[in-house]
């Protein structure tokens, strides 16, 4: 898939204020400081798309852009170490569950992993919410170019064995780095035939 065009649209505080539910959409989500918005510019190749800080938690709304004028992507707030208070955080979670599990239009939600951390139980804990409550997702591996390979493909071994004990088939898993672009065409490429499905409905 190519990018054409990609433009900011609107910044939402619950699902019911989100855009028309009219074209397909894809959301991304992880922890704090996983590198999202660096993952969103890079894959729609618009350097500024997404607003990025090293502040973690700056993303505090639904934020929609629209891409090629066919397809949404969602940039969610983060969850876990954003300096906020309880009362904050069960907000935003309240936010982005009723996000997650009423939008109609939503395919499938890209969840972000720091590859340089071991599984963190925060991360295991929402894909097991999401396969619980039946929530399509992709996980994707971020910040790859930040170790070598040999530790990559340790940290993702120790991802699918946590993941194994309890699942019988692991979610598709991406590798990626906005800084390198890789995993660009596979995101993409997923996106493109996912879209399919939406348009023959």
């Amino acid at each position: 898939m190519l990018i054409k065009s990609a433009k900011y649209l609107i910044s939402s505080p619950d699902f019911q204020s989100c855009p028309k539910p009219d074209f397909p959409e894809y959301a991304f989500i992880g922890r704090s400081n996983v590198g999202k918005s660096s993952l969103v510019n890079m894959i729609t190749g618009w350097g500024k798309l997404a607003k990025t800080s090293k502040i973690p938690g700056k993303t505090k709304l639904i934020n929609h852009f629209i891409i090629n004028n066919n397809w949404y992507l969602v940039d969610l707030p983060g969850f876990g170490f954003a300096k906020t208070s309880k009362t904050n955080r069960i907000k935003l979670k309240t936010m982005i569950n009723n996000y997650l599990l009423k939008r109609q239009n939503l395919l499938c939600t890209f969840a972000l992993v720091e590859s340089r951390l071991k599984p963190q139980q925060i991360d295991l804990d929402f894909f097991e919410w999401m396969a619980v409550n039946k929530l399509p997702f992709v996980i994707v591996f971020t910040k790859t170019d930040k170790l070598n390979k040999t530790k990559l493909i340790r940290n993702i071994e120790l991802y699918k064995n946590k993941l194994l004990l309890s699942w019988e088939e692991l979610p598709r898993i991406i590798i990626s780095s906005a800084k390198t672009s890789k995993g660009k065409d596979d995101i993409l490429n997923f996106i493109e035939e996912t879209n399919k499905i939406f348009f023959d409905i």
